[in-house]
């Protein structure tokens, strides 16, 4: 291994060990301490009310004879120029049959992308992608011309021939290289370094409080550590890497509570306890975001296993009492329906006598007593 690549190796472990050493592990504002911690990637599935495409009301932009875009959500910054590597999470159906053949948000695996050197079948997408800001999500139609042609594709993904295409596309956000260099072109020390220095870029946003871009960055430097990558390394680079892509997932899932987005938090810390159940951070936030959900018994489980390993942490106490309180609020609550279920009967208030049905009796039987004596007597 030449200098250059020692120096790069050594200035990361040491940042790292220095920034492991002086990051406190939780503290009464916790989550404003995120930013600074442990994390890695990944950018929620959006919203939709069914398997097709979404229903699109904004303005239709001609990008090419057969290539048409309206714009679902808007992006920020600069559009990304020929030759820019681009990460983007994409839906693709096909126009008439509405079939979904492609989904890599349910991969949870964005899609690289070199533009102007994207696969023929992806020509279209990529004339889309390059109209697009960070952080935009558009719905592309495309037609078979520039997409999977006449002949269409029968292995995978299954098009048929001739088939025009519509594509639901999120640009994660873009990389500037005049060469186009791909991440497998790259060696390990510049995949981690680059990952590295988006983190660091989505630190920044987090504490600004702009949660979106700093969720794209972060998911940038998690594509860069996809699991791919991850298979290969072992031994001090593995560790580097999740030096970098665990803090990246435990910032997107305290991103994701602030936004209520408790499923996708959820997922991201799993995520993270793949690779090391015990770890505590990913436990805590785990518990709050099952918390929100209602989720109680899970949540407490977490936040028991979280202090198991960090005891004298005060949020984790405060997260375990408001468990508690919520429980016996429950119990009340239910105590006091029960009650009115199953409690006393309700004592019987006293009629109110009726004279003048008392008076009317007693005459019907004073008339029938001296009806019988009259008889009596005839007999």
């Amino acid at each position: 291994m030449g200098n250059g690549k020692k120096s790069v190796l050594s200035s990361l472990l040491m940042n790292e060990e220095v920034f492991l050493n002086r990051h406190l592990m939780f503290g009464q504002d916790d989550e404003n301490e995120i930013v600074t911690e442990n994390a890695a990637f990944v950018h929620g599935e959006p919203c939709q009310d069914a398997d097709g495409p979404p229903r699109v009301d904004s303005a239709v932009e001609i990008l090419q004879e057969k290539v048409t875009k309206q714009i679902i959500k808007e992006g920020h910054g600069q559009k990304p120029s020929k030759y820019s590597t681009c990460f983007l999470h994409y839906r693709a159906w096909t126009e008439s049959t509405q079939h979904k053949f492609d989904d890599t948000w349910q991969e949870q695996r964005p899609l690289e992308m070199v533009l102007g050197k994207e696969k023929k079948e992806m020509t279209g997408l990529g004339i889309g992608v390059s109209s697009m800001k960070s952080g935009e999500r558009s719905l592309l139609h495309v037609g078979w011309e520039l997409g999977y042609g006449k002949e269409g594709s029968f292995s995978f993904p299954n098009v048929p021939p001739m088939a025009d295409i519509i594509y639901e596309v999120e640009l994660i956000g873009f990389d500037e290289t005049k060469e186009g260099k791909a991440r497998s072109d790259m060696t390990v020390e510049e995949r981690i370094g680059t990952a590295d220095r988006r983190k660091m870029d989505g630190n920044a946003f987090f504490k600004e409080e702009k949660l979106e871009e700093a969720m794209q960055q972060y998911e940038m430097a998690i594509a860069y550590m996809g699991d791919d990558f991850m298979f290969q390394l072992f031994g001090k680079y593995r560790d580097m890497a999740l030096a970098v892509k665990n803090p990246c997932h435990l910032n997107m899932a305290a991103s994701l509570i602030k936004l209520k987005r408790y499923e996708e938090a959820i997922s991201h810390c799993g995520i993270v306890l793949s690779e090391d159940e015990n770890n505590v951070k990913a436990l805590f936030r785990r518990g709050k975001a099952r918390a929100e959900l209602g989720q109680t018994e899970a949540a407490r489980e977490d936040f028991l296993k979280a202090q198991k390993y960090s005891p004298d942490d005060k949020a984790i106490a405060r997260e375990l009492r408001l468990l508690a309180d919520h429980d016996k609020a429950v119990y009340q609550k239910q105590k006091e329906i029960y009650k009115g279920i199953f409690g006393p009967r309700p004592e019987s208030k006293p009629k109110r006598t009726n004279w003048l049905i008392m008076i009317w009796q007693w005459f019907l039987s004073l008339f029938y007593c001296l009806f019988r004596r009259q008889r009596q007597k005839s007999d």
